[in-house]
């Protein structure tokens, strides 16, 4: 069981490593506009950590990473591939409660 003193490891340990992720990914540009290589990056996180989260950690506009998908044809999936399986768990679970009257 997480303590608070582990939780609180746990987010600074996280935040950490989003930090290093958004330093490597100024560390790729060259100041001005965004180049090929922060983009091709920022692809990478995508595939990860979708567009949302790709924007937090980046520190960059999710519109402008979705514009980036849009021109380079990178399929970004909706939501993730457990959120389907975990949806039809919980409708089945309901459709069990359902039939005992709850």
């Amino acid at each position: 069981m997480l303590t608070g003193e582990n939780r609180a490891e746990i987010v600074f340990l996280i935040e950490e490593m989003n930090e290093q992720k958004r330093e490597h990914f100024q560390w790729l540009g060259n100041g001005g506009r965004y180049t090929t290589e922060q983009k091709q990056y920022a692809f990478e996180m995508i595939r990860e950590h979708g567009v949302r989260g790709t924007a937090r950690i980046l520190n960059v506009s999710r519109r402008t990473l979705q514009r980036w998908c849009r021109k380079h044809h990178v399929y970004v999936k909706r939501c993730p591939d457990w959120v389907f399986e975990w949806a039809e768990k919980r409708r089945k679970r309901r459709e069990f409660w359902a039939l005992r009257g709850y």
